[in-house]
Formats: C-alpha cells, structure tokens, sequence
C-alpha cells in the first residue's frame, strides 16, 4: 500500500500531548511515563487509530501504546485524539522490528495486531508480523501469560498465522473465522478497515493467543482449540 506524503508530518506530531518522539527513553519505565502502576497494552500498526482511541477512552485503567513506522500514518489518529488528550494514551514513531529496544522483558501485557499487512508474496513473508521472526520479539515483551489478539480478513494470512503462533509456542485459546457470527463479537471494537470489509461481505478471522512461559502446557491444551466456522 503506498502512503500519501503528509508535509512536516513529524512537527504535527510534535504537537500533540500524546505523542513520544523519543521511546527508548522509556524502556522498563512505561509506567513511570503514564505515572501509574497500570498494565501497559501495545497496538502495533493501528491504521487511523479508532479502535486504539476507542480502547483507551473505554478504559481509563489501561495504559496503551500505538506503535506505527510511518509518521504519516500517526497524523491521521491524533485527529480523532481530544484537544486535551487521552491520559491513558502513547503514540510513537518506531519500527516493530526492534520493540526489545523500547521495552523490557514483561512489560508489555497485551498486544493487538489487527489487520496488519499480509505480504501475500513468499519472499516477503518475513516481514508478516506474525512471522516465527516477530512472535519471537513478542515473547521477549510480553509478560507470561499475556494474550495477543489478531483480526484479519485474509485467510491464508490468517492460517499462516494459526501455524505460526502454535510453532512458536503460544497456546491458541479461541479462533474464528467469522468474527461477526461468533461469541467473540461481544465487546469487539471495529478498525476502519474492518467497518469496510465487513460491509463488503468479507468474513473477518480473529484469534486470540496466549503467551506462556512454560510452554509444556501448549501442545496438552491444543485439542481444545475448536474454529469456528
């Protein structure tokens, strides 16, 4: 997807309350950041930003951090942030590729992908962020027991996914592949993208996983997993 160029993009940045243009200044101090001992949730690639806006907002005794690569694409959410910001709310410039660079082991207690780029080509696979590459970083962040959650209307990016969370250990506890026919719908916040494809007719997958630091329980647990269709 090529991105239009936003003119002093950064500078617009700069001013709003919520944004952080240097993070690893704050690795292992997250907390200190927000000025509470709150858990600290993570979207990384959140779009136009309604549905990190939209969580934060919900709920006021999370901390969140959006974490995009392009500041061209960040613009388009401090729009949809109040005049006088969010409390609970980060946004910051930086590549997903090195998290471990702004985050401490455990710190992070949620993650959020939702409808992160497929790289449909093999040769870029890679670069998925549900790659075996990218799921390893994530253990590295995230405290045991946190969950990642993934929505996607790609199919065979999603089952690429499946494969690789249960090849990387993670134990996958609920999966759909019609978000909006299934149990997971209740409470679920759409991004834009999902608004547009679902009014399309196009099912949308979800799938929520678990990080354990233990992870001989994963392979017992797996015959739980039931898809639903």
């Amino acid at each position: 997807m090529r991105l239009r160029n936003v003119p002093n993009a950064y500078e617009k940045l700069k001013a709003c309350s919520n944004f952080v243009p240097e993070p690893r200044d704050y690795k292992g101090k997250w907390k200190k950041y927000f000025d509470n001992d709150n858990p600290v949730h993570i979207e990384i690639g959140p779009g136009k930003g309604e549905f990190i806006v939209q969580l934060s907002q919900q709920n006021p005794h999370i901390n969140y951090i959006a974490i995009e690569k392009s500041p061209a694409v960040l613009v388009k959410i401090i729009r949809k942030i109040p005049d006088e910001g969010i409390h609970n709310l980060a946004i910051t410039v930086f590549d997903a590729g090195n998290l471990e660079e702004i985050f401490e082991s455990g710190e992070v207690e949620k993650l959020y992908l939702n409808f992160s780029d497929p790289w449909p080509k093999k040769k870029h696979a890679k670069r998925r962020l549900t790659s075996p590459k990218f799921l390893k970083i994530y253990k590295n962040i995230l405290k045991p027991g946190s969950i990642i959650e993934f929505k996607t209307d790609n199919r065979p990016m999603f089952d690429y996914s499946i494969e690789t969370f249960k090849e990387e250990g993670y134990n996958l506890i609920k999966i759909t592949y019609d978000l909006y026919n299934s149990d997971l719908l209740e409470g679920n916040i759409p991004t834009e993208y999902e608004k547009k494809f679902h009014s399309l007719g196009t099912p949308i997958n979800k799938l929520i996983a678990v990080y354990e630091a233990d992870n001989a329980a994963t392979e017992e647990r797996k015959d739980d997993i039931h898809p639903q269709e």
